[in-house]
């Protein structure tokens, strides 16, 4: 397997594995009818989020959230650093500049139309001037 696609598949992995602990985790609204004056004492620090202890999901959620920005980086760098064309446009360049292409000078084009063998071409566009 390529490199790119398992970076790609851990990035998913992790971006779902993130979104599913941060949806598990109970919100800093969830007390705050308790810090207004619901009963309890609470304050006025409670409805910011208290900054006493993290939990288990906390923790594993800035893991996951370290690991996911660092796995960002590195798939960030391997598409800068790619040999092969990153747009149609240089494939074709490439394919151009690789193959020669032949053009008849005698015969028919498709079949109908005999070639010009010398006379000028007429056309509807007109000739560019400098």
């Amino acid at each position: 397997m390529d490199l790119n696609v398992i970076l790609l598949v851990l990035h998913v992995c992790l971006a779902l594995a993130i979104i599913s602990l941060i949806l598990l985790q109970k919100g800093s609204g969830a007390s705050m009818g308790a810090s207004l004056g619901g009963g309890g004492g609470g304050g006025a620090g409670s409805i910011f989020g208290a900054s006493g202890s993290s939990n288990f999901l906390s923790k594993t959620t800035a893991i996951l959230a370290t690991g996911f920005f660092i796995n960002s980086l590195a798939l960030a760098y391997l598409a800068a650093n790619r040999d092969q064309p990153t747009s149609v446009v240089d494939m074709l360049e490439t394919q151009t500049s690789i193959e020669s292409v032949e053009t008849p000078t005698t015969g028919t084009f498709g079949g109908d139309m005999p070639l010009p063998t010398g006379a000028p071409i007429e056309s509807d566009v007109p000739p560019a001037t400098e």
